[in-house]
């Protein structure tokens, strides 16, 4: 046997040992036709990032985490959340005694979530501008769909009304259509590193006349588990009302939500937009919107016309003015929409006829007149998938927004157990192929607390959704919106089997 078939066999051993003899069939060994359909697993271990809420000494924050119910989870598992800079104290070895402005180890503003059991959400809650970025992990029973959401009331000041945003996972790109640094907007794009080696990112900004020139956004060093908030004024020198924000990341990951402060027309949490594509689909416009604005951009070359419907309760109308949009490549293009849904449900559907291109988009939404109007944002999203989560809803105040483009399609919602108490209940919905629906969700029997939503696909074509939350804060009806993609709970796993006819010495 020579040294070759020595090394093979070793690297194979080695790969058994990790994968438990997962992967070791020759290409002989199997006949065609007699390769088994990938299983879908539960994931593992996930891990998610809150931003730091709010710098206002008012503003009042809520997490609410969830782990919807997986069959094939197994009994163990657990799930917290840590301050980033009490994970980077950590990491570097430092203590997180008092004196340090903590309290017994734990550090000031972080709330204190302990999930106890799948299917029942847990809430926790902080006051002041000093709650700092969060960093969750998630493993076994908690990991699958693992959601947290993040709520900030602010009753005065700039970005003043109802701030929301699901903590996101961390990733290497991000696109944010709909930033702005138009005197009066304050937009930040917080970036936070989970992980033990810093991450080293690149922010370019997109107007109306292609990309802003500037080097300030270039190779920012985020520390280990560390939060950077990056004011978006300081990556330019002139002001622009529609802005693209596009984050990659040359090492590392992190995670990425820009934080969008009008003085005038209250704020909100702008998500990461569903990546591009030649099709978008945004989802749960609420029926008493009192303008739409349309951002869009693409970083191709070439030019390109979006073709602009309406998915109205009872199909997709095309607005009238609105037929299409012209996008130059890029360049951020924005269109007011107006009075768009006219007191109905809706969701955008973008579509191109000819010679496609990828593009990305977003919604800024108002609601209220006056000095009591507030601002959310609505980004392109991915469809619900098999199965997406909303964390944060009450017994007032949450609608669910179903839209189904192009198929009729079958849902299954499922609202949790209550957070103080309550059992679940679920009801199958029927969304007719390109329409949207406006759902008052079920509730929880005998509900205490807030509960999550879970939205599953039965049947049919692709959904998309949203969940719209209201509260009034001091007399302004402040809103905020949060798209619905697939919760990435499972994952597709090949089926192989041990084989050691590789070994052989030809």
């Amino acid at each position: 046997m020579n040294r070759t078939t020595l090394s093979l066999i070793a690297g194979v051993a080695a790969l058994a040992a990790v994968t438990g003899f997962a992967a070791l069939e020759s290409p002989d060994a199997a006949g065609a036709g007699t390769a088994k359909a990938a299983a879908r697993l539960p994931v593992e271990r996930t891990t998610l990032v809150c931003p730091a809420p709010s710098s206002s000494d008012i503003a009042d924050t809520s997490y609410t985490s969830f782990t919807p119910v997986t069959a094939g989870t197994g009994s163990g598992g657990k799930a917290e959340l840590r301050s980033a800079t009490e994970e980077s104290d950590s990491a570097t070895g430092n203590s997180a005694g008092k004196g340090k402005g903590e309290d017994g180890g734990k550090k000031a503003g972080r709330p204190a979530l302990q999930p106890k059991a799948p299917g029942t959400p847990v809430t926790g809650d902080t006051s002041g501008g000093d709650t700092p970025a969060l960093i969750g992990t998630a493993e076994g029973k908690f990991a699958p769909g693992w959601t947290m959401q993040q709520t900030t009331e602010v009753a005065a000041g700039a970005g003043r009304g109802l701030l929301g945003v699901d903590c996101t996972a961390p990733d290497t790109e991000f696109w944010f259509p709909g930033a702005s640094t138009a005197p009066g907007r304050s937009d930040y794009v917080h970036l936070t590193n989970p992980d033990d080696s810093a991450a080293v990112v690149d922010i370019e900004l997109y107007g109306k006349d292609g990309a802003v020139k500037s080097t300030a956004g270039e190779g920012i060093t985020v520390a280990p588990h560390s939060s950077e908030p990056v004011l978006l004024s300081t990556l330019g020198d002139t002001p622009q009302e529609d802005l693209t924000v596009h984050v990659s990341v040359r090492s590392g990951r992190v995670g990425a939500a820009v934080q969008a402060l009008d003085d005038k027309d209250g704020g909100d949490w702008l998500s990461a937009a569903a990546d591009p594509a030649t099709g978008l689909v945004l989802p749960g416009i609420p029926k008493d919107a009192a303008s739409v604005r349309l951002i869009a951009f693409t970083a191709a070359d070439a030019d390109t016309d979006l073709k602009v419907k309406l998915a109205s309760p009872t199909g997709l109308i095309t607005p009238a003015g609105h037929e299409t949009v012209h996008v130059k490549g890029g360049t951020t293009t924005a269109v007011d929409l107006g009075d768009l849904t006219r007191g109905e449900a809706g969701s955008l559907v973008l579509t191109q006829a000819s010679s496609p291109v990828p593009v990305v988009a977003a919604l800024r939404v108002t609601r209220g007149k006056g000095s009591k109007r507030e601002t959310a944002f609505i980004p392109a999203s991915a469809p619900v998938g098999a199965r997406a989560t909303a964390a944060d809803n009450s017994a007032k105040g949450s609608t669910l927004s179903l839209t189904a483009p192009t198929a009729t399609a079958q849902v299954k919602v499922t609202a949790s157990a209550g957070t103080e108490g309550g059992t679940q209940a679920s009801r199958t919905y029927t969304i007719k192929a390109g329409t949207t629906q406006d759902i008052v969700p079920p509730r929880p029997s005998g509900l205490k607390g807030g509960y999550a939503l879970t939205v599953e696909c039965l049947s049919g074509g692709p959904v998309y959704g949203a969940r719209t939350l209201t509260a009034s804060v001091e007399d302004t009806p402040g809103f905020t919106i949060q798209t619905l993609p697939d919760d990435r709970g499972t994952v597709s796993v090949p089926h192989a089997d041990e084989d050691i006819a590789v070994l052989q010495e030809k």
